[in-house]
This record gives structure tokens, C-alpha cells and sequence, in this order.
């Protein structure tokens, strides 16, 4: 497995280059139904991602898988906010990581080493995510996941599907909206394919595996050509209810069966880890007799009240883990090193391969990060090498078989390819960068393609290759530029060009107004990420006065402090936003930018509470929750929580053992009240 990186500087480069990725993918899988990559791929990118996050908070993008589920809708059909948010999984690859999933579960809600903790078990089919919502048991409507936010409407297609019953069996509660996967067994797929080309010949197009075949199906604008296609369901959750359905996952699933929708035969509840692992190899055994396709086995803590407990984190449930099967390894042969020059200037060298096929798809390129792990590896044009497919990012040189054959070594450029600056490595860094800056355009171009990213502006019908396109012809060289862009000067740009522009800017127009995490991640200052410009902005408030923050800084030592007393923040994002507003050109691109967008100030998704708005420290011995826990009622109340007590603290929440915390907050004259006294806060919130 390759090493994390060892500086802010390279986890920020590769966190980005990963979340570019990664948004892409799930474009191809999500929206186009056209991956590139297999599922084992996509995990291990994904699982790199968690990787580095976890070893660098700060650096979290807003733009972080972590904090995205699926793709946006495609464009034919209706977009439906769903009721209740359609929430990915973590991953895991080892049972150890199963073990540490448990363990983070009773640390969390501060249970002993050895409670018991059961699970659910059941497998992970690879199909399309669906919610059905049914009302006085009738089913009135049927989305996809989308982005777990907004999905399709796909609600004729899916009445066309035999499974899932019009009306549930049975009493059910008058809203219920049961979640699972649209799937194509492997026989139905062997044959729709062999049908399609008897219908239409050598031009037939044939899906390329089951889950393709799925979502192309269910997405068909005509519900008559869904109708002909063998599409499946299997539940494995609910969204919204009306009412409570049970007090377990084991027992709510099982009234799930009772309506009539069909449930996994495999699905069982584990006491143990041991007994959840003993499953996972009895499904893993059984998978290719199995007449789906499955990735991994799905774990649910079986309690309802621990999952309403644990909560989510970023787009997963804590109370849940998808743990996959482990990938492969294939071997073959680098033909060149292209160095790709990124938003910060970073040289990345990538790896060109002969294309080879590994578990049906083609990879032809690999990331080498950095020039230490061109040399750790001694690879050069060539050489056969080994790619990982799990664990790390992947596709990923992992051995180079041909090492001590005599070739010449690979000479890592000492200048950038893109405007001929020297590249250099700062001091203590392994990142060799560009010191072109905004002059080389591989970064400037980098930088607009940054701030118009799905993570970012997310500027309908606005990407990369149209950024490109517009910078290379003149039209933008500043995101401000990208406010001024008119219908005139776009139309002329296609054949008949007048609606496409028309589209085009309404939809800059609509962004005029945008979210200031968004909008501050967009700016591309170092090191802010996801939640790092959360952080920041749930103490400030605006991006106007965190601006104003940031220059005072450079002089007032309190300014300063007041940026690095926020959660989460420490001296090096503090010295990259104070670095950022002391460049004058900054300061000029930041005010030409304000003076055509406008954000609106931070608003979180939190309940009104007594505490909303205000500092609140947790200090001494928490006993009957986890510091955790503490933190994400606080956050979910409205509150903001500091690690330490100032004049500006609202509030301390003293357990036994306080101590000087305890004692500054008595000399400020800060309000302190005991773990009994957060709990009737937390009881009085308005749901």
C-alpha cells in the first residue's frame, strides 16, 4: 500500500486530484450509466480519499466523497427532492476494519469493550438505488438515488417492474417509503443482450454488465421499453414513515417481507463480529451461484435507537459498513511518464499503459504521486509492472517486475512543461511544484475548472472542457470573468447557438447568489476544504467578514487567534488564509468576484435551540456519552464547539474531572452547567 503523504501540501494536491476523479466516475456510473472502472476501482479511490482525510481534517474539501452520494440527476427526467436524504456507506476491506467498525460504535455511545452489538448481514447487489413511496399503501411515486438529495422521477417505469406491488399488504403506516435496488439477474441480462442483437443486428448496442443494463432501463423515457426489459427489486431499508415500524432493523425488515416486497433470503442478525464474518465468507462462497451480482456484505447496527444515537457523518451513517470483496492484480507494461500539472502547480507524474482487462475493464494510466515513489519503485518506460486493485488508489503501480533490467532512469523535469518555470520542491516538501503561478496556464486554467467544479460553483452546463475552451479564446481569465460572459458573445460560438447560450447564462445567473461554502471552497485558498470552510464560516458567519478577519490578521496577533480558536483550525490553514489576502492580486481577484456574486450568509442545517448561535466547550469526563457524541448534539442544536474556553465562550459543559478549563471559565464569567443540565437542552429541541 502506498504511504500517506507526509506534508498539508501534498494530502491537499492528491485530495484534489482525488475528488476530480472521483466526481468524474460518479458522473459515469450515476448519470451516464457508463463506467470506466469497476466497482473495486471506484472503492479503493474512494477509500484513499478517507484515507488522507483522516490523517489531515483540516485539509477536507467541499467537494470530498465523503460528503457526496451518487451523481446529479440526468436531464430527461423530473428532479424530486427526496423526503428523507438517500445516504451512501463507508466501506471496509478486512475484518479488521469490520472489528474497528464495532469498536467505533461502542466508543461512541460509551458502551463497554466487550457489549454486545449486534448486526444485520445481507448482501451488497450491485444495482441501481430506488426509493419507493408508498401513501395509505398505495404507491404514488418511485425516485433514484441522484445525489442523495434530489433523484429522478421514475415512478411509470418502476409500476412496470413485477416485484414491487402497487399496493402493500398488510398495515402499513400511512406514509411509508421503502428503499432498495433495481437490479437485472445475470440470466435475464445474458439474454436481453442476445435478444437486442437479434432485433437490430451487428449495431445493436449491448449493455456491458447487469448494472448498466438496470439503470438504462429504469431511466427509458417510454415506460412501454422498461416494460420489456426483466428488471428485479430487493429492499434493504425505508426513508420516510409515518410512524414507527419497529424497534430493529431485523424486525422493520421482515414487516417489509409482509407487505410484499421482496427481501434478501440472506439477510440475518449476527450477535458477534465473529458471527457477521462467518457470514461475509458463506455469502463470498456462494457469490457467483448467487443469481445477482454482489460486491460485498452490508452491516447495520440492528438497534434503532443506537442508529438514531450514532447519526451520520458526510454522506454515510454511522451505524452502517458495506464490507467488500477483495479485488485484484494484473500485470503490464508502462509505455510513458506524462507529468499533469495541477491547480496548486503540482507535477504529477502519470503512469501510460498498455491497455490491459482486469475483472472487465480496461485500465490504461496510473497515478506515480510524486517523484519519491517514481523512484521507490525504479519504474521507467518499459518496465512490467504489477497494479493493485483494492487497498490504495487504483489503478496503482504497486511492483515493478523488470526493475534490474539495464534501462535508463526516468529523469523527473526540473522545469514545468506547461510555461517552462522551474519546478521546485519547498523545503520539507516531497510535491514538486510550478513556480509560474498565475502566469503558467495549466494552473490558472486549473484554478477557473476548480471553481466551477460540481463541489464548488457547480454552474449547470459550465465544465471543464467549455472552461478550457473560453480561457484558450480570451472570454475568461478570472472566475468574475464567468459573470460577465453574455448571450452575444456565446452564441456565435455553436451552430444555432442562441438557446445553448441562452441556457448557459441563466444558469451563471443563478448563481449569483451562492452558498458561501461552496463559494469559499471555490476560491482555491490552500488547505480549505469541506469542512474546514464549514468550520470557518460557522464562526464568521460570511465570507465578507472572514476576508476582513484574515487581513487583520497579518498585523493583530487576536485576529489571528480568533481564526485558529475556531474547531478544527489549526496554524497552517490559518497561515494559508492570512497568506492568501496579503497578495495583492488576491485581494483584487477577491473584490472583482464580489463585485459580480453576492453569498449568502452560513446557514446550517441545525434545530432551534437555546444554544444555537452560541461557543459551546465540553471539559472533564463525559458519563453517559461519548465526547463525540457531545459534539454532534451541540452542532445538530445550532451550537458551535470550541475546544477551549475564551471570552467569547457562551457556555462550558463540565463533567468530573474538569479542570483549568473550568477554572478560566469561572474567571470570565462564563455560564457552566453539568452533563445532567446539556441533557434537558437536548430534550427541549425543537424538532
Amino acid at each position: 500500500m502506498n504511504a500517506l503523504p507526509e506534508t498539508d501540501t501534498a494530502a491537499a494536491a492528491e485530495l484534489e486530484a482525488l475528488a476530480a476523479e472521483i466526481a468524474r466516475h460518479n458522473r459515469l456510473y450515476h448519470t451516464d450509466d457508463a463506467p470506466e472502472i469497476s466497482d473495486a476501482d471506484y472503492d479503493a479511490l474512494v477509500r484513499r480519499n478517507a484515507a488522507i482525510e483522516a490523517a489531515f481534517p483540516q485539509l477536507v474539501r467541499t467537494d470530498s466523497p465523503s460528503a457526496q452520494v451518487g451523481a446529479a440527476p440526468a436531464g430527461h427526467l423530473a428532479k424530486v427532492r427526496h423526503a428523507r436524504a438517500m445516504l451512501s456507506l463507508d466501506n471496509a476491506f478486512s475484518a479488521e476494519e469490520v472489528a474497528d467498525f464495532v469498536a467505533r460504535v461502542r466508543r461512541f455511545l460509551k458502551l463497554p469493550d466487550e457489549a454486545p452489538v449486534a448486526l444485520t448481514a445481507e448482501p451488497k447487489i450491485d444495482g441501481l438505488s430506488c426509493s419507493l413511496r408508498y401513501e395509505n399503501g398505495r404507491l404514488i411515486q418511485a425516485l433514484t438515488r441522484g445525489d442523495g438529495t434530489t433523484g429522478e422521477d421514475v415512478t411509470e417505469n418502476v409500476r412496470t417492474i413485477a416485484d414491487i406491488p402497487q399496493q402493500l399488504a398488510g398495515a402499513a403506516p400511512s406514509v411509508a417509503e421503502i428503499r432498495g435496488e433495481v437490479y437485472m439477474a445475470k440470466d435475464d441480462f445474458t439474454r436481453l443482450n442476445a435478444r437486442l442483437l437479434a432485433e437490430e443486428g451487428e449495431t445493436a448496442r449491448q449493455f456491458a454488465n447487469p448494472r448498466n443494463a438496470a439503470a438504462g432501463s429504469l431511466r427509458q423515457k417510454d415506460p412501454a421499453v422498461t416494460a420489456t426489459r426483466p428488471l428485479r427489486f430487493l429492499a434493504h431499508g425505508w426513508g420516510e414513515t409515518s410512524e414507527a415500524i419497529a424497534d430493529s432493523q431485523f424486525a422493520a425488515m421482515g414487516r417489509i417481507a409482509d407487505w410484499g416486497l421482496p427481501v434478501s433470503d440472506l439477510l440475518v442478525r449476527c450477535d458477534t463480529v465473529d458471527e457477521a464474518l462467518a457470514h461475509y465468507a458463506r455469502i463470498e462462497a456462494e457469490r457467483a451461484d448467487l443469481p445477482f451480482d454482489i460486491d460485498g456484505v452490508v452491516y447495520k447496527v440492528d438497534r434503532f435507537d443506537w442508529q438514531a444515537r450514532l447519526g451520520t457523518i458526510g454522506r454515510a451513517p454511522r451505524w452502517g459498513l458495506a464490507h467488500k470483496f477483495p479485488a485484484e492484480r494484473a500485470q503490464t507494461t508502462l509505455e510513458r511518464i506524462d507529468i499533469q500539472v495541477g491547480r496548486t502547480g503540482k507535477l504529477t507524474p502519470v503512469a501510460r499503459l498498455h491497455p490491459v482487462t482486469v475483472g472487465g475493464v480496461v485500465v490504461t494510466n496510473a497515478t506515480l504521486h510524486n517523484a519519491d515513489e517514481i523512484e521507490r519503485l525504479g519504474v521507467r518506460p518499459g518496465d512490467r509492472v504489477v497494479l493493485q486493485r483494492a487497498g490504495d488508489v487504483i489503478p496503482q503501480i504497486v511492483e515493478n517486475l523488470t526493475r534490474d533490467e539495464p534501462r535508463e532512469p526516468w529523469t523527473f523535469p526540473t522545469n514545468c512543461p506547461e510555461c517552462g518555470s522551474e519546478a521546485l520542491a519547498e523545503e520539507g516538501e516531497v510535491d514538486i511544484r510550478c513556480t509560474g503561478g498565475l502566469i503558467c496556464p495549466a494552473q490558472r486554467v486549473e484554478r477557473l475548472r476548480h471553481f466551477v467544479s460540481r463541489g464548488a460553483m457547480d454552474i449547470e452546463g459550465l465544465g471543464a472542457k467549455q472552461i478550457e475552451d473560453f480561457f484558450r479564446d480570451g472570454l475568461v481569465s478570472s472566475p468574475a470573468d464567468i459573470f460577465r460572459l453574455t448571450e452575444e458573445r456565446l452564441a456565435p460560438r455553436k451552430k444555432d447557438g442562441r438557446v445553448w447560450a441562452a441556457n448557459l447564462v441563466r444558469a451563471i445567473e443563478e448563481k449569483r447568489e451562492p452558498d458561501p461554502v461552496r463559494f469559499l471552497f471555490g476560491i482555491g485558498i490552500r488547505h480549505i476544504g469541506s469542512i474546514t470552510a464549514r468550520d470557518l464560516l460557522k464562526a464568521f458567519g460570511t465570507v465578507e467578514r472572514l476576508a476582513e478577519v484574515a487581513q487583520a490578521a497579518q498585523e493583530d496577533p487576536a485576529a489571528r487567534a480568533d481564526i485558529e480558536s475556531v474547531e478544527g483550525i489549526g496554524p497552517a490553514v490559518a497561515e494559508a488564509l492570512v497568506d492568501f489576502f496579503a497578495e495583492e492580486h488576491n485581494r483584487q481577484a477577491w473584490d472583482d468576484l464580489l463585485s459580480e456574486v453576492h453569498p449568502l450568509p452560513f446557514a446550517g442545517q441545525t434545530h432551534a435551540s437555546e444554544v444555537s448561535g452560541k461557543t459551546v466547550v465540553f471539559t472533564g469526563t463525559l458519563e453517559t456519552m461519548s465526547r463525540d457524541e457531545a459534539k454532534a448534539q451541540a452542532e445538530n442544536l445550532g451550537a458551535r464547539v470550541s475546544g477551549s474556553v475564551s471570552a467569547k465562550t457562551d457556555l462550558v459543559v463540565a463533567g468530573p474531572g474538569a479542570g483549568s478549563k473550568l477554572k478560566k471559565a469561572a474567571e470570565l464569567g462564563v455560564s457552566v452547567i453539568d452533563e445532567a443540565g446539556w441533557a434537558e437542552i437536548v430534550a427541549k429541541t425543537v424538532t
